[in-house]
């Protein structure tokens, strides 16, 4: 019961995801918005909350971006309630999607450790 609930889960937020993407781009109309990507979507147990994790291709906007995105948070569950045929649509927290930035500083540092290991 445990693995089909946790199925269900990513299912959800699986077309979360994608749908909130289609509304970041396609619904909301400030240009910060179109350089936004939605990387992952993790939805509390009970479907009470989806974490929105994304990410932007300036990454000196990307804080601006998440505070617009979460100042826009009620307008964005709207259009996701008329995309969606779920019950209750979680509410949505907006979070910056640091993976990329990680996946830079340990490529640094496997760079850093070869340079070493050269000399």
């Amino acid at each position: 019961m445990k693995q089909n609930n946790s199925h269900n889960r990513q299912r959800i937020a699986s077309v979360i995801t994608r749908n909130i993407s289609d509304i970041i781009l396609f619904e909301l109309k400030k240009p910060i918005f179109k350089l936004v990507s939605v990387n992952q979507v993790d939805v509390t147990p009970d479907y009470q909350f989806a974490k929105v994790y994304v990410s932007h291709l300036d990454l000196k906007k990307i804080n601006e971006a998440v505070e617009e995105l979460n100042a826009n948070k009620g307008l964005i569950r709207s259009f996701l309630a008329k995309k969606m045929t779920i019950y209750k649509v979680p509410d949505l927290v907006f979070i910056r999607d640091n993976t990329y930035e990680k996946g830079e500083r340990i490529e640094e540092i496997l760079k850093e450790i070869k340079e070493k290991e050269n000399k």
